[in-house]
């Protein structure tokens, strides 16, 4: 059974990748992450997609690690397994991911969603870090990522007490850039990323490069990384492209170049 399906012709230049472990909720296992990491490096590569939707099911976008796995192991086991190396490798996709969140996204299911660049919520969505009350923590960017999200204070409380935020309040805090009905999840997340398939895909790369870049740096670094990025731009034909269609009044044509 294929624990991640991949869909490369679900819309135009947009590539839909699906968790497929509906009854364990989609845990995430080590095979779940490999075959996940295998999809995204392939689809990175393929120059007919220009954006990527992952999503899970109603009932789970990913209802976090799996747990039987891990739990008669030990530290030096874990070490030598280094089951985050996978999710090192999704961050360096270089196209950016939609996640489409229904359900519960907990623990790495919640760090999962957070690596993609945008987030939309449905309005069933659970997101929390519970790994406090099983005796570990967050290991997969939870502690760190979802503190930049939304600040230390409501990081501490769901990382220290284990407590779930709902759809709205992930909303309110910044996690997720929309809330939408669950019918409505997969279609809004693929709304996006089809609108940004029709951009440049080397501005696209540039610019999430940038904000990326945001999270790693100092404003001044940050600044210079984004005005190099800039620049650099002015050297492809989709630059040429884009400024000259918008004097003439008319749709560009982007190629990649």
């Amino acid at each position: 059974m294929e624990l991640v399906k991949v869909t490369t012709e679900y819309q135009p230049a947009v590539a839909l990748v699906e968790l497929n472990r509906p009854k364990e909720l989609n845990a995430l296992n080590l095979q779940v992450m490999r075959e996940l990491r295998d999809a995204l490096v392939k689809l990175d590569s393929d120059a007919e997609v220009r954006a990527i939707v992952l999503t899970g099911n109603n009932k789970a976008f990913a209802a976090g690690a799996d747990i039987k796995e891990m739990a008669n192991q030990g530290a030096i086991e874990m070490l030598k397994i280094d089951q985050f190396k996978t999710w090192d490798q999704i961050k360096k996709i270089q196209k950016p991911i939609i996640a489409a969140v229904s359900g519960f996204a907990l623990g790495g299911g919640c760090e999962l969603a957070m690596c993609c660049d945008i987030i939309v919520a449905s309005e069933s969505a659970k997101f929390g870090q519970p790994e406090i009350k099983i005796g570990v923590m967050p290991g997969a960017g939870g502690t760190q990522r979802l503190t930049r999200a939304i600040g230390k204070s409501r990081t501490m409380e769901m990382v220290l007490t284990g407590r779930f935020i709902s759809a709205e309040e992930a909303l309110q805090f910044g996690l997720v850039s929309k809330v939408v009905p669950v019918e409505c999840c997969l279609q809004e997340a693929t709304k996006i990323a089809l609108t940004i398939a029709d951009m440049s895909p080397i501005a696209v790369r540039l610019a999430k490069e940038s904000v990326n870049k945001a999270f790693e740096t100092h404003l001044d670094q940050g600044l210079h990384y984004e005005r190099k990025n800039f620049y650099l731009l002015f050297a492809s034909e989709d630059q040429k492209e884009g400024m000259t269609a918008f004097i003439e009044k008319r749709d560009p044509d982007f190629k990649g170049n």
